[in-house]
């Protein structure tokens, strides 16, 4: 039997069912037998297993009939699982997953899609994952991927990183499709750093777009913001390379220039005057760039890494500056 005919006969869970989660539960329904979503909330549940919709992230997507959603995490990993992809906000990791790791088996593979750190620790989710389940065959999920236009079918590309070569391929069999091409990698700190640190300068590149500032800005922006990211990835561990491919580069330049990112468009509201509690309240699902930018730039100062454009963006989120006059500072000061 050949790994494609395995996973053809695969359960696969999906925890959590935001946008991502539910693209992800989607694409993966056309490589695996059976694809179990976890969601908190009893009425989406009732909603996707009836309508076959999750229509309070993405109304447009039909999901396919193996996609079956629980409120219950016990229903979802009835009968075992031989994948679970993980997709619930960073916040929300540890808990969760000290709840759920009864649950386990301890052979199943985890792909993670978390694109934040832990609020506090600045312990990647992957690390997370590794102390509270009983599972070593650990990956993560990162790259361009705006949720909106992988969901319609738009071509598309993702990087699955893991120190196992075996989470690697099964992730390329699960998630591939005619318009979604994934790449292996082994390093999993530039990936998992990476994702998050774009969502800082995504919060920036919507400011910008806000003081209709123009692309020579956006270019300054994403190129300077690009280096700040270096720094700090290299000083974690992170392999320089790494932040100009897919899951660098790639997702940056995606996040920064379109307002389907949660976190450009809390960068254009606050830039416009809103306060971030609105703000907040008013998008619907998860910023992560909120969460982390505090512990980012509270990490960067205390080691002396120079990331100017993360500390703008910390003063513009505790609302201490203008968006106008954070920008005249750099401008003044580099």
């Amino acid at each position: 039997m050949t790994p494609q005919d395995f996973w053809r006969n695969a359960k696969v869970g999906v925890i959590g069912g935001g946008s991502w989660g539910t693209v992800l539960a989607n694409s993966i329904s056309r490589n695996c037998r059976e694809v179990r979503v976890w969601l908190r909330d009893e009425d989406s549940v009732r909603a996707i297993n009836s309508t076959r919709m999750n229509t309070h992230y993405l109304p447009g997507l039909t999901l396919a009939d193996k996609i079956h959603a629980y409120s219950s995490m016990e229903r979802v990993f009835e009968g075992g699982l031989n994948a679970v992809i993980w997709a619930l906000p960073s916040a929300a990791c540890r808990e969760r997953a000290r709840v759920v790791a009864k649950l386990f088996g301890g052979d199943e593979i985890v792909l993670h899609a978390t694109k934040g750190i832990e609020p506090g620790t600045l312990k990647r989710i992957s690390e997370v994952l590794t102390e509270e389940l009983p599972c070593q065959r650990i990956g993560v999920i990162s790259g361009p991927n705006l949720a909106d236009e992988v969901a319609r079918g738009d071509p598309a590309a993702t990087v699955v990183a893991s120190r196992f070569s075996e989470v690697c391929e099964v992730g390329q069999i699960l998630l591939s499709g005619e318009r979604f091409r994934v790449y292996p990698a082994r390093d999993v700190i530039g990936v998992e750093w990476a994702g998050t640190l774009k969502n800082v300068l995504a919060i920036a590149s919507g400011a910008l777009d806000a003081m209709k500032l123009g692309w020579n800005a956006r270019a300054m922006l994403i190129t300077l913001g690009l280096a700040e990211m270096v720094r700090l990835g290299v000083f974690l561990g992170a392999q320089e390379s790494t932040f100009l491919g897919l899951a660098g580069m790639g997702d940056l330049l995606a996040t920064c220039s379109s307002p389907l990112s949660r976190n450009y468009r809390v960068g254009f509201r606050l830039a416009q005057g809103d306060p971030l509690e609105k703000v907040l309240s008013e998008l619907g699902s998860t910023a992560e760039g909120v969460r982390t930018t505090q512990s980012i730039w509270a990490f960067a100062s205390q080691q002396k890494i120079s990331m100017p454009i993360t500390q703008g963006v910390h003063r513009l989120l505790v609302g201490d500056i203008s968006a106008h006059d954070i920008l005249y500072d750099l401008m003044a000061h580099g």
